[in-house]
């Protein structure tokens, strides 16, 4: 088939994530431990599996059509390419990731500027070295093999620069934040040349549409239920929805049929709610898309 979408899944942290993601928006991918080819059921699509801190570059080069990375690598590489739109999900929650300036807990640094003539190790190397020569900060800048906050505990650099969700593991390490630099979050990324293929660019932006959709509908919940029309004012009153409820009547009856969407975790304040006010037949039923 000549028109196939190459599309590059993030191998790691992110890859459960995005295979699940993905299986709400419709798509099943199948991933094998000895291949880096994952299975896909669309014949317009072959799924490769990327590092995301090699995500950028492939795609600059066209190697791939389009993947998705966190925005951090893609800064970190300074990759030329598409901004699709951001797919604000992690292995931990759905709040962005944040880079961060790290010092020891006794370290006298409180601000980047304090950190002149310092050694910073981290691996987002490339976005620390703009960072602080942006802001005329001179400092030596060496790349983390892992472990990072070893070193600053070790005395091995003067602070370091590293990703956290929650800041716990930096707290668990006595060491202290001095200032966010980036947050960030998966972007879904395209080839410049692809985007202006019209065809490619129609499956990309049906596949961020999707996927997007399946993301609005994580912790949403659809609401139905039965309830006297004399009823219906007070219902809709205490029924949160993103629009206004649908209100239908039933055939050959004064009663009518609501729908609502919600928040799951609303239901259970709502229920007594609604049975208070005459609401029957109450059915919670769960959502994979909100488009």
């Amino acid at each position: 088939m000549s028109d196939v979408l190459k599309f590059g899944i993030p191998k790691g942290s992110l890859e459960d994530a995005t295979v699940d993601l993905f299986a709400k928006a419709g798509w099943k991918i199948s991933i094998s431990s000895r291949s880096y080819f994952p299975g896909v059921d669309d014949s317009e699509l072959n799924c490769k599996l990327i590092r995301p801190q090699e995500m950028g570059k492939y795609v600059e080069r066209g190697t791939i059509d389009v993947g998705i990375a966190g925005r951090d690598w893609v800064r970190e590489n300074d990759s030329d390419v598409v901004e699709v739109c951001e797919m604000v999900y992690s292995k931990v929650s759905r709040r962005p990731v944040r880079w961060v300036l790290v010092v020891a807990q006794d370290s006298k640094v409180q601000k980047p500027e304090d950190l002149a003539g310092a050694t910073i190790s981290t691996e987002l190397v490339g976005f620390t070295k703009r960072y602080f020569a942006e802001r005329n900060i001179p400092v030596t800048v060496e790349f983390s093999w892992g472990a990072t906050e070893a070193k600053v505990v070790d005395g091995l650099c003067d602070a370091i620069v590293e990703v956290t969700e929650t800041g716990s593991t930096i707290r668990a390490n006595n060491l202290r934040i001095v200032c966010d630099l980036m947050e960030s979050v998966p972007v879904m990324i395209a080839n410049r040349k692809s985007w202006e293929d019209p065809w490619k660019r129609d499956k990309i932006e049906t596949i961020a549409t999707l996927l997007k959709s399946a993301l609005a509908a994580e912790g949403m919940v659809g609401l139905k239920m039965n309830a006297p029309g004399s009823q219906v004012e007070a219902i809709t009153k205490v029924l949160p929805s993103q629009k206004a409820p649908t209100v239908s009547h039933l055939y050959n009856s004064d009663w009518v049929s609501i729908e609502s969407i919600l928040n799951e975790k609303e239901v259970r304040s709502i229920v007594p709610a609604l049975l208070k006010l005459g609401a029957e037949g109450i059915v919670e039923y769960p959502l994979n898309k909100i488009i």
